[in-house]
């Protein structure tokens, strides 16, 4: 398989970038709180209000993309970030805090459209399959490194290392884009040289099969945000188990991600399998991890019972994981036309946007009836959205459900036109 010029560049970039997010991700309010030396309420007050007007900021990226590109877009993203970390030590006010969050958080919300654009504008075919996997495993290994940092840096220094941490976030996403600046991204030659057509967000509302696809990755997403939001929860008010649990199971899914992602995908992707059965497969699997939930909350074993039992679903859901999320990003980013690739995929990326918004108040609600409620409805979110994926399959276009085009059967007789892609 040919290897995209500048690719090892672009996954470095993404594992640096990765360290600086795990540097600061596990410990934001802490984290927020010792550099600038406002109070928690004050802090988680400037960072869900900033956080809100990230994502009212996402359909403007998607338009940037479409009109200036994917890298030109990716590389002042990284400069945003690189800036606003560099700034936060200064920001010892409301005002300048507020001023500094809410730039780096628009940033931050937008860098997924950026980054899923930038996959479509370099790699084509199965190579964008394969450019999902490893990426998603080098933020993996990026994430886990930087909170080990962290830790590191505040035993040796305390508190005051957060400071330190800030110059190495800053630092760490000035290099991320100074490697992605090596990318070259490909065009076809058909739309390379085309002048694009004036088309706008009227555009993708009127594509009800990728507004489909964005339906039923919600689904999939709620599922996404049970590890973080619901797991640690449930552990400790249903099944009445150690903390450590939750570690644990953060710690295996992580080195799964890690360490054999790449392989998966790329069994996955040597099977043949078209996108929409792959990411179906994933939601399945994700769906028998809940289903799994269900039962431990019912049986409530005991510890070494439950921690077995507890290990052996994340398993089972990290498979699905690593088997949905290159084929589904894979998939959302081959079904969008490339003149509006990016606000096709800011529309996408609004369902994990959505779905992480409204987990926490979702999950909590149904915990507080019963604990196996909210593993209920993640079980049907996940069946929908596997149901989903195969009901669209005729409807998308065919070089977005197959990661290479199929080839063509040999007919005795005159061969039936190809159904017109959405």
């Amino acid at each position: 398989m040919a290897r995209i010029e500048g690719e090892r560049s672009l996954l470095v970039g993404a594992g640096v970038s990765a360290v600086g997010i795990g540097m600061y991700v596990p410990f934001t309010l802490v984290f927020f709180h010792h550099v600038t030396g406002l109070s928690f309420a004050v802090v988680g007050m400037v960072l869900t209000a900033t956080g809100l007007t990230g994502l009212a900021f996402m359909p403007l990226a998607g338009s940037a993309v479409d009109r200036f590109g994917a890298k030109r877009a990716n590389l002042v993203l990284y400069a945003v970030r690189a800036v606003g970390f560099a700034l936060y030590p200064l920001a010892t006010s409301l005002p300048a805090f507020a001023a500094v969050t809410l730039i780096t958080a628009l940033a931050d919300r937008s860098f997924p459209v950026v980054q899923q654009s930038l996959i479509g504008e370099v790699a084509h075919g199965s190579a964008r399959d394969r450019l999902q996997a490893s990426l998603r495993a080098l933020q993996n290994a990026g994430m886990g490194a930087g909170a080990l940092l962290v830790s590191g840096v505040l035993a040796l220094w305390g508190t005051d290392g957060f400071t330190w941490t800030a110059l190495g976030n800053s630092l760490a996403f000035a290099l991320a884009g100074l490697l992605v600046s090596r990318v070259r991204p490909v065009r076809d030659g058909a739309t390379g040289s085309a002048k694009r057509p004036p088309a706008g967000y009227r555009m993708v509302l009127r594509d009800r099969p990728f507004l489909g696809l964005t339906a039923a990755n919600f689904l999939t997403a709620l599922g996404y945000s049970a590890l973080s939001v619901l797991f640690p929860l449930y552990i400790a008010t249903w099944l009445h188990g150690p903390d450590s649990l939750t570690g644990a199971a953060f710690t295996v899914n992580t080195a799964l991600c890690a360490g054999i992602g790449v392989l998966v995908a790329g069994r996955v992707r040597r099977s043949g399998a078209r996108r929409t059965r792959s990411a179906a497969l994933g939601s399945l699997l994700f769906a028998a991890a809940f289903a799994g939930q269900i039962v431990l909350g019912t049986v409530r074993p005991g510890q070494t019972g439950l921690l077995i039992a507890l290990l052996a679903i994340v398993v089972v859901y990290t498979v699905g994981e690593l088997i949905h999320s290159p084929s589904g990003g894979a998939l959302s980013v081959s079904a969008a036309p490339e003149p509006v690739r990016g606000r096709y995929l800011a529309t996408y990326q609004l369902s994990y946007s959505l779905a992480t918004a409204l987990a926490p108040s979702l999950f909590t609600a149904l915990l507080s009836v019963d604990g196996r409620l909210p593993w209920a409805l993640l079980t049907v979110a996940a069946l929908g959205a596997a149901l989903a994926l195969i009901r669209l399959e005729p409807h998308l276009p065919a070089e977005a459900v197959h990661a290479e085009p199929p080839a063509p059967a040999a007919a005795d007789g005159p061969r039936s036109p190809a159904p017109a892609a959405v």
